[in-house]
């Protein structure tokens, strides 16, 4: 197996590669797609665009530019907030080709995003994630040690037939903290489905089977717990393909309850997974604030 190099990009001929990168994963439509020109401004006014390159073979990149955890309502008030003391890294559109993902090459990218933020001098990037990608959530909350307390539905303002696609997790990722210092070591120790079950922490949904998928079961009673289990589909893309309309009803039923449960003050900042039962399932792990 071949070492990838990650690297910046800062070429024309750099970004060009992205570009093909992403047709790969969101078609050619160039509304879906970062043009080059404006890769070229991102990366040449302190932003960075990360690259995963296997020998010359551009196989993951992640983009990265300064924001503002600035409410932009707020900057149309006389008291507007100062966007310098809410100064951020937006993290946008990281992607690892099919055939090189479960190679930690993900993992590799984000570091060295932290490693820019690190030198820079920001303690805050953020990104949103879709709540049904147990793979992302993995990366995200269990090797990273990111954490989301922010739920936003229709997060891009799609149309009707697709807005339940759009729907996603606000990650919070605090690159000096304990957590993400423990992550990047190589240190924090996570604890397992089955340390949660031991402890009693409550499944906030019931799984049930239907046929060859699971499908989301009635809502359970927390009682006021400190913490609580959110279970998705391990595979929600195989899903969709299988059998779709089990797929739109974890859709709909991951948008009521984990909407609901940040709403009543619970923050994502967790995920475990184990087999049980020949079926693997996988769960996120959520505590109060």
């Amino acid at each position: 197996m071949s070492n990838i190099a990650i690297k910046r990009l800062l070429t024309a001929q750099e970004f060009n590669q992205a570009v093909e990168l992403q047709k790969i994963y969101w078609g050619t439509d160039a509304s879906n797609l970062v043009p080059r020109h404006v890769l070229h401004t991102i990366c040449h006014h302190g932003g960075h665009l990360l690259g995963a390159y296997d020998g010359p073979q551009l196989v993951g990149f992640v983009m990265g530019f300064f924001g503002t955890a600035t409410d932009p309502e707020s900057l149309e008030t006389p008291d507007a907030c100062r966007a310098a003391s809410n100064l951020l890294i937006m993290s946008k559109r990281m992607l690892v080709l099919r055939q090189y993902r479960g190679r930690n090459i993900g993992f590799k990218l984000k570091m060295a995003q932290r490693d820019i933020a690190l030198k820079q001098g920001i303690d805050l990037v953020t990104w949103t994630v879709d709540p049904l990608l147990a793979a992302n959530a993995h990366l995200n909350f269990r090797k990273l040690g990111a954490i989301s307390g922010q739920f936003a539905v229709n997060y891009f303002d799609y149309s009707d037939s697709d807005s339940l696609s759009a729907d996603r997790l606000i990650v919070h990722w605090r690159v000096k903290g304990k957590r993400a210092q423990a992550c990047a070591s190589g240190c924090r120790s996570g604890r397992t489905l089955q340390q949660c079950l031991d402890e009693n922490t409550p499944i906030a949904n019931v799984f049930r089977e239907s046929g060859p998928a699971i499908a989301p079961g009635a809502l359970s009673q927390l009682a006021d717990s400190d913490s609580a289990l959110v279970e998705i589909p391990p595979d929600i893309r195989h899903l969709a393909e299988q059998n779709p309309q089990v797929a739109r009803r974890w859709r709909l039923h991951i948008r009521e309850l984990m909407g609901r449960l940040i709403e009543s003050g619970y923050v994502v900042c967790d995920f475990v997974s184990a087999v049980e039962r020949r079926r693997r399932r996988a769960f996120y792990f959520l505590g109060r604030r």
